[in-house]
């Protein structure tokens, strides 16, 4: 088969493809990978064939224009929680518009649609695979009249506030209004096709969640495991991390997308560094140099690595403390690591939440972060042994799901069944 893989320009969006893409060319399947160009670097450290298409997107300078305030909503509402059907109407309609305005149609921008169309009617790929927000990849198989699907590396708390949306939407028409509908429309006409909920969900959802983890959202989803694969960063094991350590390691990490992008963080370096100081421990801080701007003292007891590849760091960790990151956090729980995670806005809330109920770690508020508060959580994170083995338990979880490998066949069968013709 042809398989296309879209991804808008985000290496944190697109690292959750790679190890299917692997998997898919070990199975003989032709594939290709698109985005914007700034990805493509990206694509081909990855061993894959890139398509660059279009310009590059300007979400990061919108967000930049827009500031913190774009996030405000979402931070302060513990709307990700189980139960988005709380919210009023009101609220679903501006998260709609807002999303749609500043996020959706900036990463998914004219020139990267229009040639991502292009590409596909003239190579004819039979299975589209996209990106949970690239909706650029499902108007492109709708033009080809190819198979698609969206892949999850995190859970789809999107769609979930969508549904809700919709259903009470239907009850109330007069004030319905619709604004990633209006926009998914208008593009599909420029190519001649007709929107349908289908271009917003996919034919089918790949979902890496695990049980427990995933949301049950009532659409067409194969399961597959999640396995790590941390990007382009040199993956180079230092010599320092091939003996073990001789005090509970903990990992400090703010996530690559804040450093690639104009989104704001809460977390304060700072703060982080004092919590840990005189701690019996040995902390690992993969911290840039920007990161570090301000920041009057380094602990004694900590290294600070600009990068060095999580999967191999894992290992040899007690505990991680992070920003609530999608891949951080889905690393951690590979491995079974403990986790203090200081989710603050949208998906990250819910997995952080997610992982103080199954036992697996601590959530703290990043606007509620104090160094007390830190230190505290992760005093308890090290000593109590219900969080290690809580942490093992959805690290056993997540192994018993079908590898990449073990899924392919299963997409095959659904890409005969779906594709046009």
């Amino acid at each position: 088969m042809r398989i296309l893989i879209t991804s808008f320009a985000l290496d944190a969006h697109f690292n959750g493809a790679v190890p299917l893409a692997w998997a898919l060319r070990t199975a003989g399947h032709e594939v290709r990978v698109a985005s914007q160009p700034a990805l493509t670097e990206s694509i081909t450290q990855a061993g894959l064939t890139a398509i660059p298409v279009g310009s590059d997107h300007r979400m990061h300078e919108v967000t930049r224009r827009v500031g913190a305030s774009m996030y405000a909503q979402h931070s302060s509402r513990d709307f990700l929680e189980h139960r988005p059907e709380l919210l009023d109407l009101d609220f679903h309609i501006a998260s709609n518009s807002l999303l749609t305005a500043t996020y959706y149609m900036q990463i998914n921008n004219d020139s990267m649609v229009d040639e991502l169309v292009d590409f596909a009617r003239n190579w004819k790929p039979d299975l589209v695979i996209w990106e949970l927000f690239t909706f650029a990849g499902a108007v492109a198989a709708r033009a080809a009249g190819a198979a698609h699907a969206r892949i999850l590396s995190f859970p789809d708390t999107f769609y979930g506030v969508r549904k809700v949306f919709l259903q009470r939407a239907a009850k109330e028409p007069e004030q319905y209004d619709d604004s990633l509908e209006e926009w998914l429309t208008l593009v599909l006409e420029r190519h001649g096709c007709e929107f349908d909920e289908e271009v917003v969900t996919g034919q089918w959802t790949i979902d890496q969640m695990p049980v427990g983890v995933r949301l049950p959202l009532g659409l067409p989803t194969v399961e597959m495991r999640y396995l790590p694969y941390n990007g382009p960063t040199p993956a180079v094991v230092p010599d320092w991390l091939r003996v073990a350590p001789t005090r509970p390691r903990v990992c400090f990490t703010l996530g690559e997308t804040i450093r690639q992008s104009e989104f704001p963080n809460a977390v304060k370096v700072a703060d982080l560094f004092e919590a840990i100081e005189n701690l019996d421990i040995e902390v690992v801080a993969l911290l840039s140099e920007k990161e570090l701007e301000g920041v009057p003292k380094v602990p004694g007891n900590t290294r600070v690595v600009d990068r060095v590849p999580l999967a191999a760091l894992m290992p040899s960790c007690s505990a991680i403390v992070h920003h609530g990151g999608a891949g951080t956090w889905a690393t951690a729980a590979a491995y079974g690591v403990p986790q203090v995670a200081m989710g603050w806005m949208w998906d990250a809330i819910y997995r952080a939440q997610r992982l103080e109920e199954l036992g697996a770690g601590l959530h703290i508020p990043s606007f509620e972060l104090t160094v007390e508060k830190l230190r505290e959580k992760l005093v308890r994170v090290l000593e109590e042994p219900s969080f290690t083995e809580g942490a093992q338990r959805l690290r056993d979880v997540m192994a018993a799901a079908a590898s990449p490998n073990e899924t392919v066949p299963v997409l095959e069968r659904l890409t005969t069944q779906h594709r046009a013709g």
